[in-house]
């Protein structure tokens, strides 16, 4: 196991992250089907949702615990390794922009847009007033999200593109991260990188519980940074754990720590929302199933998910998660145009089909629309900005590419 785990330091060694790749991918999905699922429009309209109206969609909200978690550990497997001593706080900022803010600003953009569009064709009578898509879309909250604070308590609602409060949380965690290299390169001693994660997520746990009172990790523009400093430092200690893994583990344990994870992740997310408190035991079983597919990539897990379709899954997550909040805004004008009865006739044929047909062409929009970003928004963007900072664009970018949802 030792040759794995080192190979898997050598962040530029792309191949050990396919599986993760995928996870990310895989939840990404899972998270355009929650938000589809609760949906106001469509909880109206499909009343029978078959299949797709269970427990795990409906608590789908959890995999972003998950996409902290392994911003963390990416991160960390980046800086501290074989970069670590020649750690530059300004290199690591603008690569972490050139990640995320491109496709955080043009889908940002997006939704100005057709707020505006919205706005015109009310006002020439094209259409009747209608409910905004967020009731709190002003110039106060644009500005907010311009900068990326709306996790950090600078506003107590969604707004816009409600999703990327976690793309905020997780850029200013980062800054906590590079600050906490920066000290440990002073200091010369990566451990206090890991014995300040462990202090990071104590104290975020301690706020969360007895400052913020939360009995669940279910929250985000009300300061999400806070969870978001717990997951992702968890990630940052994985990194530590796996790499002091005993060389020689059973096989049969490597595939039973690796499916068990998965299976307690499923049972976790089918009873949060009647036991809102394990929502906090999440975090470590993703890290227990991200870091077992770091430790043992030769099992049958890892390999299910090194498969091409899913591999092209998780190239295209953050565009998959920062897009379908605005595809999902489309289509529920779709079905108030083409209206319930309609609808709500083809359940006729069979209970769930038309929630579940919608589903999938949802989906599939989706999946479009996050290639054409991810290939014209995130790849260009990057590469962009990286230039506009003088960075070498194309071959760095891979090996910067660090954020869970966002790499």
């Amino acid at each position: 196991m030792s040759t794995s785990i080192n190979s898997i330091s050598i962040h530029r060694h792309k191949a050990h992250y396919l599986p993760l790749d995928s996870v990310r991918g895989l939840a990404a999905s899972c998270v355009v089907v929650h938000h589809f699922v609760i949906s106001a429009a469509f909880v109206a309209i499909f009343p029978n949702k078959a299949w797709i109206d269970v427990a795990f969609f409906h608590n789908a909200w959890l995999f972003v615990d998950l996409f902290f978690v392994l911003s963390g550990i990416v991160i960390s497997l980046n800086y501290t390794r074989s970069d670590f001593g020649a750690f530059s706080f300004r290199d690591f900022v603008v690569r972490r922009l050139a990640r995320i803010y491109p496709l955080h600003v043009v889908t940002l953009a997006a939704a100005l847009m057709f707020r505006l569009l919205k706005l015109g064709v009310v006002a020439f009578g094209l259409l009747q007033v209608m409910p905004a898509e967020m009731q709190v879309n002003n110039v106060y909250s644009f500005f907010v999200n311009v900068f990326l604070l709306h996790a950090l308590g600078f506003v107590d609602y969604l707004s816009w593109n409600a999703p990327s409060w976690s793309i905020s949380a997780e850029f200013y965690t980062y800054l906590i991260f590079g600050v906490v290299l920066v000290f440990a390169q002073w200091r010369r001693n990566v451990r206090i990188v890991y014995v300040l994660s462990a202090l990071l997520m104590l104290a975020s746990a301690l706020i969360m519980v007895f400052v913020m009172r939360r009995t669940s990790i279910d929250f985000h523009y009300a300061f999400g940074i806070v969870r978001c400093v717990f997951s992702f430092f968890l990630g940052v200690l994985t990194v530590r754990i796996v790499a002091s893994l005993p060389e020689q583990v059973s096989p049969a344990i490597q595939t039973i720590v690796q499916f068990g994870s998965v299976a307690a992740a499923i049972v976790v997310m089918s009873l949060v929302a009647m036991m809102p408190q394990i929502s906090f035991v999440a975090p470590f079983i993703f890290a227990a199933l991200l870091g077992s597919l770091m430790a043992f990539p030769n099992r049958v897990l890892p390999n299910i998910l090194s498969i091409r379709p899913l591999v092209w899954l998780g190239k295209r997550s953050y565009s998959i998660y920062m897009v379908h909040s605005l595809v999902l805004m489309l289509f529920e004008y779709f079905v108030r145009a083409v209206g319930t009865k309609k609808l709500q006739g083809i359940d006729g044929l069979a209970p769930g089909l038309a929630g579940t047909g919608l589903l999938l062409v949802f989906l599939a929009a989706v999946f479009v629309v996050s290639n054409l970003t991810y290939l014209h928004v995130e790849i260009p963007g990057s590469k962009a900005v990286l230039r506009f900072f003088n960075r070498a664009p194309a071959e760095k970018l891979a090996s910067a590419h660090g954020g869970a949802i966002s790499q």
